[in-house]
């Protein structure tokens, strides 16, 4: 079938001549396997993420929880959508000819595969920037850091990512089968076009970006949450502080990890010219590699929360015998308590009433 006289059958030319192949078996088992873990996964950080939104709805930790949400919700529809696609593609022996006529399915897999890549990546560097205002600039943080700019933020974010997934469709450029036949991007074999070079480039240049920004602001969070830590005694309301960060440096240390090794190679085919020969099998460990960030983000919420390390803090103490930090900080920290003592010393009537006692003393 000649793809050259047939504009659907787009990216057809790659099916010819391949020598990167699957196991169909052990792929079709792998790819549910994957599916099921990162659904299950996700469902139940978003479940503990909404119980802590309602419990802090009003409170400086609810726009992180809310932009953690919508983190945790984007990999599940990510593991949803594309994986349901890619187990079709396996269950039918990666027929693409028979199945995919008018390249409609792989434009939307392509589509997919862009967004729900770029997505979690700029939700993370989103809630880097969030803890870093509300640690530096707790004020701004409380007026203008509302539930309602939070989720304006989460639109213009999908939007955003909606766009740089649908330009190739709105320059009519399909997206191609890739060598594996497993998967559906922007055009990797042979790139000799500016245009498709600059979307491999503007992929791996976007997503590098939002590694940075996380790195910088958490960098900056946790320095300054450092000196306040050693410069007061007072540690009221700063261990929804250190949680947060902690889950911060953790989402960033599995985004890095998970995705470095797929934008790398994104940047080098859109740098060079040709191809070489292990392009094939590089891109497809790459792209598993970067599957597994949508199966660990999720358990960031589900171990790294402050009652499962106080327990971790617990055990360790117990097996090294070594109290290096007092586990009745936790309890004199905890956000209750420091909302507690912020809402006394914020309040008008609480210098009024400090001032009236000495005077009602000395009446007496």
């Amino acid at each position: 079938m000649n793809s050259s006289k047939s504009p659907g059958l787009a990216g057809f030319g790659v099916l010819k001549n391949t020598t990167c192949h699957t196991e169909k078996k052990i792929s079709v088992f792998f790819s549910i396997i994957f599916m099921t873990v990162g659904i299950l996964s996700n469902s139940l950080a978003i479940v503990i993420l909404m119980k802590a939104y309602q419990r802090f709805r009003q409170k400086s930790k609810a726009s992180f929880l809310l932009l953690a949400s919508g983190l945790v919700v984007t990999d599940l529809f990510g593991h949803l959508i594309n994986g349901a696609i890619a187990v079709f593609v396996y269950a039918s022996d990666k027929d693409w000819i028979r199945f995919n006529q008018s390249n409609i399915l792989c434009s939307v897999f392509g589509i997919c595969m862009v967004f729900f890549g770029l997505c979690p990546l700029f939700l993370g560097s989103v809630m880097a920037v969030e803890r870093c205002i509300g640690v530096t600039k707790p004020i701004f943080h409380s007026t203008k850091m509302t539930s309602r700019h939070v989720k304006m933020m989460l639109t213009m974010v999908c939007l955003f990512a909606v766009l740089i997934a649908l330009l190739p469709i709105l320059r009519f450029r399909a997206y191609q089968i890739q060598a594996s036949r497993t998967w559906c991007f922007y055009k990797t074999e042979h790139v000799e076009d500016w245009e498709d070079r600059f979307y491999l480039l503007l992929f791996s240049c976007l997503g590098f970006l939002a590694l940075a920004i996380s790195f910088l602001c958490n960098a900056v969070t946790g320095i300054t949450l450092l000196r306040v830590k050693f410069k007061s005694q007072q540690r009221q309301g700063r261990s929804h502080h250190f949680e947060m960060i902690i889950q911060l440096l953790a989402i960033m240390c599995v985004s890095c990890i998970c995705w470095s090794p797929f934008l790398v190679a994104m940047a080098r085919i859109g740098l060079r010219e040709g191809r070489s020969e292990d392009t094939c099998e590089t891109l497809l460990f790459a792209l598993r590699m970067a599957t597994w960030n949508q199966i660990l983000d999720p358990w960031v919420y589900i171990l790294l929360r402050k009652a499962v390390l106080r327990n971790l803090y617990k055990i360790t103490s117990g097996c090294c015998g070594v109290h290096v930090i007092n586990l009745h900080m936790w309890e004199l920290s905890s956000i209750k308590n420091s909302l507690k003592v912020a809402a006394i010393s914020e309040s008008p009537g609480s210098s009024k009433q400090i001032n009236l006692q000495p005077l009602s003393s000395m009446g007496q």
